[in-house]
């Protein structure tokens, strides 16, 4: 168990964190989210006891940390922002060096370091100079020095900064079996990192807990989706003025009909527009109202007529839709529809596609729950900062 009360660290006179107050049980990963200069860093350097707080107490387990911080780093693993590795010595004697500073005899490094080499997937990598290795492995590296003398808690710093796709993947891996045997601690401003790593997330804005609670109980409330995206294939009714190839394919096997000269198509198209002119808005205001009346009914919508996207007509009768964009898909008979809307309207959507007798073939709303909750914390809390 983790328990801070009221700590807080000043440089100068500039105040860095605090006082903030939190408790972490053992076995939880917890996230330390917030933007740059929020205070991530000073709360895991604290709680590392790298830095002395300027106020307030912190127990790990039965020890206090700010009396005892010598008994405390025992039982902590800490990976800083840039980890501590010297360039010039291997992988397998920076460990050993590391475990010795840790108080390990050389025997129980002995006896660790496989262990080590192989949650940190370096089993191939022990006598490789650590200034020869790539990026990510020099991460593993500093993991794997932030493990060796197996403590009970550990402590991340940006763990995944400076890493490309792959490696934070592999990182993300990393961290999900760490989590079978320690209680873990990582700093982040990556939504996604955090949402799929930690059980739980302590929200920093200005160096205090604007927030704490699960990715669930954060979301709840605060969220809301504002812009949907969805797919449908482009061939999927015949009325539908997006066919793609396949409606050139069928248009090449119909007969051709009569043709009429140029001069006398364009009379009679001229006849029509002008006849149908002053019916078209009314009709149009009509079609969309009673397909309203029908989507909340849960009835089939009209498609719209004189050559309007079918599509998105039975969107836009839905309740909540304000409006609907659309564009082709990257790939072959499709349309993708951008959706604004009052409030979350997925499954209505979904519904009123299928009923419409469209291929509904995605459906995603344009931000994460937890996106869209943390722009919430933290634009709110700087607004009443300033």
């Amino acid at each position: 168990m983790i328990r801070a009360e009221k700590i807080s660290k000043y440089f100068g006179g500039k105040r860095a964190l605090g006082p903030v107050s939190f408790e972490i049980k053992d076995g939880e990963t917890v996230g330390f989210l917030g933007l740059n200069g929020a205070g991530k860093t000073t709360a895991l350097r604290i709680l590392a006891c790298d830095l002395r707080p300027s106020g307030g107490t912190i127990s790990i387990g039965e020890a206090d940390a700010v009396a005892d911080p010598h008994s405390v780093r025992q039982q902590i693993g800490f990976l800083p922002e840039n980890p501590p590795l010297y360039q010039d010595m291997t992988v397998s004697d920076y460990l050993f060096f590391a475990g010795q500073l840790r108080g390990m005899s050389r025997g129980e490094v002995d006896r660790r370091l496989p262990t080590v080499l192989a949650v940190t997937h370096l089993q191939g990598s022990g006598q490789e100079l650590i200034g020869h290795l790539s990026h990510g492995y020099r991460q593993r590296v500093g993991v794997a020095q932030a493990i060796i003398h197996n403590p009970t808690l550990l402590i991340l710093d940006e763990p995944t900064r400076g890493l490309d796709p792959v490696q934070i993947v592999e990182m993300r891996n990393l961290i999900h079996e760490l989590k079978e045997n320690h209680t873990v601690l990582i700093s982040s401003h990556i939504l996604t990192e955090i949402s799929q790593t930690c059980d739980r997330l302590l929200v920093l804005g200005a160096g205090e807990i604007i927030a704490s609670g699960t990715e669930k109980e954060l979301t709840t409330g605060l969220a809301e989706v504002k812009s949907i995206t969805v797919i449908v294939r482009a061939d999927s009714t015949e009325s539908s003025p997006y066919r793609g190839s396949r409606l050139k394919d069928k248009k090449e096997k119909e007969p051709a009909k009569e043709s009429t000269s140029p001069k006398d198509s364009q009379n009679e198209s001229s006849k029509e527009e002008t006849k149908d002119q002053g019916k078209d808005n009314e009709k149009k205001k009509e079609t969309k109202e009673k397909d309203r009346d029908k989507a909340a009914d849960g009835e089939e919508a009209e498609s719209p007529k004189n050559g309007a996207d079918p599509v998105a007509g039975c969107i836009e009768a839905v309740e909540g839709v304000k409006s609907v964009t659309s564009a082709t898909a990257p790939y072959e008979d499709a349309r993708i529809y951008h959706i604004s809307c009052t409030s979350d309207v997925r499954a209505e959507v979904s519904r009123a596609i299928v009923k419409a007798g469209h291929d509904l073939l995605k459906l995603d709303h344009g931000q994460s729950e937890l996106e869209s909750t943390f722009l919430k914390l933290v634009q709110g809390d700087s607004d009443a900062s300033n």
